[in-house]
């Protein structure tokens, strides 16, 4: 039995995460839903839009939506600097770019170290967070961007 299949056999089914910051809070999304990274670029603002949508960016050819996540999760917006990028998703068939503060790293993590999320969590819109999970220092609070393109049916916002 490989060392890989005995962490398992302890730990449970193992997540991949992509992890970024907003702020002082740690976040992470299922990597199998990412598209790809992208730095910070140009965007074109959309006249009556949604105070959480950015705009649009043109990525190669394709008008992509992007929603600034500060925003959405009911957090102060702050001025973008060299670490903020564009993480590219597909929820429901739909690509989305989401704009956050740093992205940093990539993890694999047991599943068993998440739970519910506290019911009151302070200067966070809670409907968006999946779990929370310990890591060795530090909290990782998984983000349903399932739910954060759906709730109040604003995915009827995003192009096809």
């Amino acid at each position: 039995m490989t060392n890989n299949e005995v962490q398992k056999k302890e730990t449970g089914q193992l997540l991949q995460l992509v992890s970024f910051m907003i702020g002082d809070e740690e976040f992470g999304i299922d990597i199998l839903l990412v598209q790809e990274i992208i730095r910070m670029q140009q965007v074109t603002k959309v006249p009556n839009a949604p105070d959480f949508v950015d705009g649009v960016i043109n990525l190669r050819g394709k008008i992509i939506p992007v929603i600034d996540l500060r925003c959405k999760l009911g957090i102060a917006r702050k001025e973008r600097d060299k670490n903020t990028r564009i993480i590219v998703v597909d929820v429901q068939g739909k690509t989305v770019g989401f704009i956050v503060d740093a992205v940093t790293e990539v993890l694999r993590v047991p599943e068993n170290i998440f739970e519910a999320p506290p019911e009151i969590v302070t200067g966070i819109n809670t409907e968006f967070i999946k779990a929370v999970g310990k890591l060795e220092d530090r909290l990782l609070i998984l983000i349903d961007l399932e739910v954060t393109l759906t709730a109040n049916n604003e995915v009827e916002l995003l192009p096809a």
